[in-house]
């Protein structure tokens, strides 16, 4: 056990079968209620999170010779393959903190050329499949300076190898795999999940290899993957693979990831049409190098957040949804009457952020156009922080207070004046999925504090 701000580190010993690591981890999570600790907190807006503790999957063999990857590189090409196709197992299980810089980004986040150089060493791990016993070093060999982050740090990346058979000494040669993109669950059973999952699609890689050619996601990793419709869409493919290959798993017991990750923020009825609003995944952008008082220090730009709205019951020729006046692009979901669409906007406006010179998108106003009576049919609003300005000293101290918070952070607003005059917007080729109002005549400044009474 280590201690580390704010949380304690507890590393588990290795299991053999799935039945002792549940016995272990309910054992962990007993013994950690009994001493006042558990792995949820909550944030000051009252969002429920996980512990801020990584929950790293680590998986090798009884020996390091008697390694799975090392034994079938294909094994670990495979796990590659397949988590760049299905980005919501990067995302999905993770913390908030997601992107290049994060503490675990994907393959195809950093260098452009690095899914070329991948294809290279694929192919000669996957024709190792018939091989009989190819040597120990191939895999650190082949993936050693591609699984990496953008600094080439061989540790802070999704998957990564620095234990598998490094060639500085016997401490980096263990057979070990690690998946970083795993943070701490609030439950013991959410994490118990994650490791069936991980062992599922690695039985499912040994009877038969995932070799197929890698996918150009480009801009659409972000744009569409981090949003929460199209990440369950894509997990339900998972499933589904795993289904075919005979490792069947309840999508039952994976939906709470969702719900964890992008809750439920609030839903409007407006005559036929039903909104929901959740919150959905934003990349933390780390800037430039700036000289401080205390040395040279890279800021982390936390100041743009993405919300998604799912709407049922459209009629495409009449209905329009529009987020703080604007037409929001909207995207069918293949049932009929039922689109989503993103929105990026700008919650605050610290000095140090990405786009400095803009002001903020607070409160994003969600309204229902009626286009042939030119009239709001009704509207919502998501609000960043409390609706009349309030702040927060302390996280909330209980899940009551944390439901109150988060349900005044939803409110219903009166429809706008007849007639409704929406400002159009045009879908940008590189994000059609998401609608950033950084990118329109919007904002606002940031709403300085009162100044305190006098004899206050």
């Amino acid at each position: 056990m280590t201690p580390d701000p704010g949380v304690l580190e507890v590393n588990i010993p290795p299991t053999k079968t799935m039945a002792e690591y549940v016995a272990l981890m309910e054992t962990v999570f007993a013994a950690a209620l009994h001493a006042g600790l558990h792995a949820e907190k909550y944030l000051v807006d009252g969002r429920l999170s996980g512990s801020g503790g990584g929950n790293h999957l680590t998986l090798g063999g009884v020996s390091p010779l008697a390694s799975p990857f090392l034994r079938r590189p294909d094994l670990l090409a495979s796990l590659i393959t397949f988590l760049q196709h299905h980005p919501s197992l990067s995302y999905m299980f993770t913390g908030l903190f997601v992107g290049p810089t994060s503490q675990a980004p994907r393959l195809d986040e950093a260098r452009h050329d690095s899914l070329y150089e991948m294809e290279i060493a694929l192919r000669r791990a996957f024709d190792t499949a018939h091989d009989a016993a190819p040597p120990p070093w191939l895999a650190d060999l082949l993936f050693r300076n591609l699984l990496v982050d953008v600094s080439g740090n061989t540790h802070r990346t999704e998957l990564c190898i620095d234990k598998l058979f490094s060639p500085e000494g016997a401490a980096g040669r263990q057979g070990l795999v690690e998946l970083r993109a795993f943070e701490m669950p609030s439950h013991v059973r959410m994490a118990i999940a994650q490791m069936v999952l991980v062992r599922s699609l690695l039985a499912a890689f040994t009877r038969a290899p995932y070799d197929r050619p890698l996918a150009r996601h480009g801009q659409l990793l972000h744009d569409r993957y981090l949003l929460p419709f199209w990440m369950w869409r894509d997990f339900e493919d998972v499933l589904a693979y795993l289904a075919a290959h005979g490792q069947p798993l309840p999508p039952e017991g994976y939906r709470p990831f969702i719900e964890l990750r992008c809750p439920v923020v609030g839903h409007l009825l407006a005559g036929e049409v039903r909104l929901e609003v959740r919150n959905a995944l934003e990349p933390w952008h780390v800037l430039g190098e700036e000289t401080t008082t205390t040395g040279t220090s890279r800021f982390v730009d936390s100041s743009v957040e993405r919300i998604e709205i799912l709407a049922d019951g459209l009629l495409p020729e009449r209905h329009k949804v529009l987020v703080n006046g604007q037409i929001l692009p909207l995207v069918s979901t293949g049932s009929a009457g039922q689109q989503v669409g993103g929105v990026r906007f700008r919650a605050w406006a610290p000095p140090h952020s990405l786009q400095a010179h803009l002001g903020i998108h607070h409160p994003v106003r969600v309204d229902v156009l009626d286009t042939w009576g030119q009239r709001s049919l009704g509207a919502c609003a998501y609000h960043v922080w409390h609706p009349e300005g309030r702040a927060f000293d302390a996280p909330p101290l209980t899940r009551f207070e944390a439901a109150a918070r988060r349900a005044q952070r939803f409110t219903v607003e009166a429809p706008l004046p007849w007639p409704v005059a929406p400002l159009a917007s045009i879908a940008h080729p590189d994000a059609p999925y998401t609608l950033d109002l950084r990118r329109y005549p919007v904002d606002r400044p940031m709403p300085r504090p009162e100044k305190p009474i006098e004899g206050t």
